[in-house]
C-alpha cells in the first residue's frame, strides 16, 4: 500500500471519517462491463468488499455510492448490503458528495471517497481522505492520500474500511 501521508496523519484523518464514499466501477468492481446478448447488464461484486462495508456500517460510519452509470445490479447489491445512500447516473459526482455531506451534517474532512479515474477526481480532492485502488489511472493516484494494494473489485474496499475501522479504534464486528 501507498501513502502519501505519515503514519500518524494517516491515522488522524481515518479517525475524522464519519462517511466512506465509494465509486462503483473499478472500485467495487474490477471496471469490466459485462453484457448478455440481450443487452442486460452484469456485474461481479467481491464478497470481501460486502463484508467490509458491513463492517463500516456496524462501526457507526455511514457508507454512499456514487456512481457516474446506472445499473440495476449496482441497485440490487446495495440493497442487499443495506447500504442506504445510493447515487446512481451522477455525472456531478463533486455536487453530488457535497450535497450528501450537508444532509448529513458533516464537514468534507469527515469523508473518505474512494476513486479509480479521472471523474473521481475532483471529489478526491474535496475530502479528508482520499483513497484508490493499486490499478486505478494515474488520474486518482496522484491526488490519493492512500492506495490499496488489491485493485478494484478485488478486496481493495474491504482494505479501506479495514483501515478505516482500525483508526476508528472499534472492532466493527
Amino acid at each position: 500500500m501507498q501513502c502519501r501521508l505519515s503514519a500518524e496523519q494517516l491515522e488522524q484523518r481515518a479517525a475524522a471519517v464519519r462517511l466512506a464514499v465509494f465509486d462503483v466501477d473499478g472500485v467495487l468492481t474490477d471496471g469490466g462491463l459485462l453484457f448478455n446478448h440481450e443487452g442486460q447488464e452484469s456485474k461481479r461484486f467481491h464478497a470481501h468488499d460486502g463484508i467490509g462495508l458491513k463492517r463500516l456500517m456496524r462501526a457507526g460510519i455511514e457508507v454512499a455510492v456514487i456512481t457516474a452509470r446506472s445499473s440495476e445490479v449496482v441497485r440490487i447489491r446495495m440493497a442487499e448490503l443495506g447500504i442506504n445512500h445510493v447515487y446512481q447516473g451522477e455525472s456531478e459526482k463533486l455536487t453530488c458528495l457535497r450535497g450528501l455531506g450537508e444532509r448529513l451534517n458533516l464537514a468534507m474532512e469527515q469523508v473518505c471517497y474512494a476513486g479509480d479515474d479521472a471523474p473521481d477526481r475532483a471529489c478526491m480532492q474535496a475530502v479528508g481522505l482520499a483513497c484508490s485502488v493499486a490499478d486505478a489511472t494515474d488520474d486518482a493516484l496522484s491526488v490519493a492520500h492512500w492506495v490499496t494494494s488489491r485493485g478494484g473489485g478485488q478486496g481493495a474496499v474491504r482494505q479501506i474500511c479495514d483501515l478505516l475501522i482500525a483508526a476508528q479504534d472499534t472492532n466493527g464486528q
